[in-house]
C-alpha cells in the first residue's frame, strides 16, 4: 500500500479507490488508514468496478472484495480512516459513502477520535490557511451570500483578504440547481464544505458540485 486509498498491483500498476480521501503521507493519520487498507485487503480477493484512468495513468475505481457487500470506500469511511471526496461519484455510491462517513463521524471511530482530523472552524482563518494545498472540510455559519463577476460567494467572515470563503462560479451552477440546491439560502446557515484550500485573497474551497456542501446538522446538502 502507498497510502490509504492506493492499490499497487504485482504487475505494476496502480489503483487509486474512488469517492474518499485520506491523509497525505506527511499528515496525522497517514499510517493508520494505510494499515486500515492493508487489513482490508489480507488475504482477499477484490473486483475493481467502474474504473477510469487519471490524469497520471493510474487506474481509479471501486472496489468490492468477493466475501464483502460492503465496497473497500465504504469500508474505509464506516472505520473512520477516510473522508468523502470531492469529486463527483454515482449517486447510489455517494448515498452510502455519505451515511458511512456520518455513521463514524458521530461515533468517533477511527481518525474521527484526533482533533487533527475534525473539520477545520471557519471562525479560525490562520488555521484553515495553513491547510492550503490539502484536502479539507471546513465548518461555519455563512454570514453573507454574493455574486460578483460570474462569481458566487459564500462568505464566513467580514475580511475577504483574511477569512473563509466558499465559492461557485455560476457557470457552474446548474448541477446545484439540478440538487434543488438554493445558494442564497445558506445565508445564515451552519454548513460543511469540503475540498481543496486555495490561498487566493484569503482562505477559498471552490465547489463544483453540490456534494461538496452540506449542513452541519445534517448529511443532506442544502436545499429549500
Amino acid at each position: 500500500m502507498r497510502d490509504g486509498r492506493t492499490i499497487a498491483l504485482d504487475d505494476g500498476r496502480e489503483i487509486r479507490l474512488a469517492g474518499i480521501a485520506v491523509p497525505e503521507p506527511d499528515e496525522a493519520g497517514a499510517e493508520a488508514a494505510r494499515q486500515a487498507l492493508d487489513g482490508l485487503l489480507a488475504e482477499r480477493r477484490v473486483t475493481f468496478a467502474g474504473a477510469s484512468t487519471d490524469r497520471y495513468g493510474r487506474s481509479v475505481g471501486f472496489g468490492y472484495p468477493a466475501d464483502g457487500k460492503q465496497s473497500l470506500q465504504e469500508a474505509m469511511l464506516a472505520a473512520g480512516f477516510a473522508r468523502r471526496a470531492a469529486q463527483p461519484v454515482p449517486q447510489d455510491c455517494n448515498t452510502a459513502l455519505t451515511a458511512a462517513e456520518r455513521d463514524a463521524r458521530q461515533a468517533r471511530r477511527g481518525l474521527w477520535a484526533e482533533a487533527a482530523f475534525a473539520p477545520l472552524q471557519a471562525d479560525q482563518p490562520a488555521m484553515v490557511t495553513e491547510a492550503r494545498g490539502r484536502f479539507a472540510m471546513v465548518e461555519g455559519t455563512v454570514l453573507s451570500v454574493r455574486e460578483s463577476r460570474g462569481v458566487i460567494y459564500l462568505n464566513f467572515g467580514r475580511r475577504w483578504t483574511r477569512d473563509f470563503t466558499a465559492i461557485v462560479l455560476k457557470r457552474n451552477q446548474r448541477p446545484f440547481a439540478a440538487a434543488g440546491m438554493t445558494l442564497t439560502a445558506l445565508e445564515g446557515r451552519r454548513i460543511r464544505v469540503r475540498g481543496f484550500i486555495e490561498q487566493r485573497s484569503g482562505p477559498v474551497i471552490e465547489a463544483v458540485t453540490p456534494e461538496q456542501i452540506e449542513l452541519a446538522d445534517t448529511t443532506t446538502a442544502a436545499r429549500q
